[in-house]
């Protein structure tokens, strides 16, 4: 199995990172590709100056390809290509209007370019909010075109815990959506609910005497 992974220049490095960990405990080939500044979300996020592949897949055995950003004439570029799918992850608002606009500058919009000609799966897990009208016209015309809009909402019906567990949560979805089987822990069970969980103390009164 082939799938084509994008990084982009919004915020929510772990999501990646655990997204390419289910990809690469599935035994998927891994085709990646990385914008300038989503170098820079992994290197402000996850302290990663350099990238480091064995590190962000948590395999040194992991089938990863890293290709140039620039280079749109790499192979995932082609429709002649075969792949499983792509997944934008997570997907800025820029790369989100670009291809729904149908830019092809860059290896990650051309990728996904050919995926909506070929009707290939296409994941964008735009992670931004609010919304400005540009993205709510894109979040429209790449539905319309056969891709999926997933915003990186985590199901809070699962009482997590730990931010290890909110992350789980968006990466097993996407991993659900292009029909990669996982183990992670994101599953509803009416029958087996966790406890509901208190999260904040009450505010904190700054005024109020000491």
């Amino acid at each position: 199995m082939n799938i084509v992974t994008a990084i982009t220049g919004a915020s929510g490095a772990l999501y990646a990172q655990r997204f390419i960990q289910g990809l690469v405990a599935a035994d998927v080939n891994v085709h990646l590709v990385i914008s300038p500044l989503g170098r820079r979300l992994l290197a402000d996020e996850l302290g990663m100056d350099k990238i480091d592949l064995a590190v962000l897949a948590g395999s040194p055995r992991a089938r990863i390809t890293l290709y140039n950003y620039n280079d749109v004439g790499a192979k995932i570029a082609s429709g002649s290509f075969l792949h499983d799918g792509m997944v934008i992850v997570p997907c800025s608002s820029n790369t989100l209007c670009s291809v729904a606009h149908g830019l092809g500058d860059n290896l990650i919009s051309r990728a996904a370019g050919v995926c909506l000609k070929e009707r290939r799966k296409l994941v964008l897990a735009h992670r931004e909010m609010p919304l400005s009208p540009m993205d709510v016209t894109a979040y429209q015309v790449l539905t319309q075109a056969g891709a999926i809009v997933a915003p990186c909402n985590p199901g809070w019906y699962l009482n997590p815990t730990t931010i290890s567990e909110v992350v789980d949560f968006v990466a097993g979805k996407l991993l659900d959506l292009i029909a990669v089987p996982h183990g992670l822990d994101t599953r509803w069970d009416p029958k087996n609910p966790r406890p509901p969980v208190r999260l904040f103390e009450p505010p904190i009164d700054a005024d109020a005497p000491k």
